[in-house]
């Protein structure tokens, strides 16, 4: 429903769309399409010089407020359904507004912890260091004497939140009304993801919990520092944390003058990245210069952990074979891990998405290499298999999302950055420890305690099965190619699971016989029978544990 305070809100959008030209967005707004006009009237207009069309956006969106500049941001993330020139000047969109005043902060601190401020800290530093749309941070010190950063949610924000979102609502229903590219571009579902991403930066407990995973993911890790988060001291609306000293990144005169070398910086910044989302599948998704510091030792320190990523097993798998196919030129094997992957539909023509691609990276590929952006890359992919279909896969989005931050940031460092030459080595070994011997002993070490379980049980599963077999009961009657194609399936797993239980079996009995061994004449020959039954008993467990993991061909 239009409320007099949405449509007299609408009104004041319309008027800064039209203040920086932005005429075709003012158009779909339908209901002030006759305001718009009467607005191009206006002589101060007609000299005006008009800026590329991202730019202005961005400008509008600025002077919108919080709440715009971060649905900006929001935006900025999804080269699969905004235009690739306002993707990038979204991206730059800075979440810097005025403080709010000290005694509301103070009075806000008071009321989360039930006490006066002065026994919660020693010290308080009323003048707040940064200041954003949903918080803003002091410096202060507890009793222990320890230094800290206190974040606090702004007063207010809640009310704002749910009116701007409301409007956003409004907005979004209008466009699927009356704009033609609505169905294309999803503006309710876009807004519904927006809203999730805010209501979670609202929650500064939230922020925390990221904080201490991101700690203990690189607890003893020389490349980032992350902040202990006070918990005792830490609400919903109220977060404490170490207070975190060094250099801005952006100030790379500062680093410099620090005895930083900058390449080294720049090429760990890429190294970061890539252990965060592939060793661990969770990483900081907000990495711009204002949220990271470096140590005088060259040590990245990151703050802000409202916004994180994660990615599946299969993410990073699928992700990491279309990277090393980009680094190899190899099209065709970015063509299949897309089909395998799911992320194309299940009929797509490998050959048909394999020429999309190569017509698309042949042209980046002429540009020398150091000049060739990962980000860049992904967005073109993701742009190529939107024409196959391709549904948005909103984690990997906003992983190239944070490459296009960690890349522009590197090479404002360093501008001669060759940001392949820490790639592919690191996922070139990434991919080998997932399939070699190190990736056999972890499947079977991570499924032994599930089997453990069942090996009592063997003699009775197998002599089940094989009456079941003598009497028939295990055949499937075909009746169509799709249920040909699930008794083959099933006909294959239970073949490997079979294998399984003989591997389980035989690997009991040797660890068996090792538990039972004691020293003198006879253990020797337990020895024996250990290496001699055990060891063919985890060959066949560890095949079976992988090959179950893969999909019957």
């Amino acid at each position: 429903m239009l409320t007099f305070g949405r449509a007299r809100r609408l009104l004041r959008i319309t008027t800064v769309f039209i203040s920086h030209g932005l005429d075709e967005f003012v158009a779909n707004l339908h209901l002030f399409r006759l305001y718009a006009y009467v607005l191009r009237l206006a002589p101060w207009r007609w000299r005006q010089t008009r800026a590329p069309r991202g730019e202005r956006l961005r400008l509008a969106l600025e002077e919108l407020g919080p709440i715009f500049i971060k649905f900006g941001q929001m935006l900025s993330t999804r080269p699969d359904l905004v235009p690739e020139d306002i993707v990038v000047e979204l991206s730059r969109l800075q979440d810097r507004v005025p403080p709010f005043p000290s005694q509301q902060a103070v009075a806000l601190i008071e009321a989360a912890y039930g006490m006066p401020l002065s026994q919660a800290f020693r010290t308080f530093d009323t003048t707040p260091v940064a200041s954003a749309s949903v918080a803003q941070v002091h410096f202060a010190t507890l009793h222990d004497g320890t230094e800290v950063a206190v974040k606090v949610l702004r007063p207010g924000i809640d009310i704002i939140l749910r009116r701007d979102l409301a409007l956003l609502q409004t907005l979004a229903q209008l466009a699927v009304r009356y704009w033609p590219d609505a169905r294309r571009l999803r503006p309710l579902e876009v807004v519904k993801e927006y809203e999730k991403i805010v209501h979670d930066e609202m929650d500064l407990a939230h922020e925390a919990a990221n904080a201490s995973q991101l700690r203990t993911n690189f607890q003893d890790s020389t490349l980032l520092y992350v902040p202990r988060v006070f918990w005792d001291y830490t609400r919903r609306s109220v977060m404490v944390m170490e207070r975190i000293t060094g250099v801005p990144i952006s100030n790379r005169e500062a680093l410099v003058a620090h005895g930083v070398d900058l390449r080294k910086l720049a090429h760990n910044g890429v190294e970061i990245f890539f252990t965060q989302a592939f060793r661990d599948g969770f990483f900081h998704a907000d990495m711009h210069p204002g949220n990271i510091f470096v140590s005088f030792t060259g040590q990245y320190r990151a703050v802000d952990f409202g916004i994180m990523g994660t990615l599946s097993a299969d993410d990073k798998y699928y992700l990491a074979e279309n990277i090393l196919g980009f680094l190899n030129r190899d099209y065709r094997s970015i063509a299949e891990a897309h089909v395998r992957a799911g992320w194309v539909p299940k009929g797509t023509r490998v050959d048909e998405l394999e020429g999309a691609i190569r017509t698309v990276c042949e042209p980046i590929f002429a540009k020398p290499i150091k000049d060739i952006s990962f980000g860049r890359l992904l967005m073109n992919l993701f742009q190529t298999a939107r024409r196959f279909n391709m549904e948005v896969q909103p984690q990997l989005v906003l992983l190239q999302k944070t490459l296009f931050n960690i890349e522009g940031l590197g090479r404002r460092l360093y501008p001669d950055l060759d940001l392949w030459i820490t790639a592919k080595p690191f996922l070139e070994r990434w991919m080998r420890e997932q399939l070699g011997p190190r990736a056999v002993w972890n499947a079977v070490r991570k499924e032994y305690p599930n089997w453990i379980h069942i090996l009592p049980e063997i003699p009775r599963y197998l002599g089940t099965t094989l009456r079941q077999a003598k009497d028939g009961e295990l055949s499937v009657r075909a009746q169509s190619d799709e249920i040909e194609r699930l008794a083959q399936d099933m006909r294959v797993r239970h073949r490997r699971i079979m294998i399984g239980l003989l591997g389980g079996a035989l690997l009991a009995v040797g660890l068996g016989v090792f538990g039972v061994t004691h020293p003198g004449f006879v253990a020797r020959y337990l020895d024996v029978i250990e290496i001699g039954v055990g060891a063919p008993g985890f060959v066949l467990l560890a095949w079976s544990v992988l090959d179950l993991g893969r999909r019957p061909q």
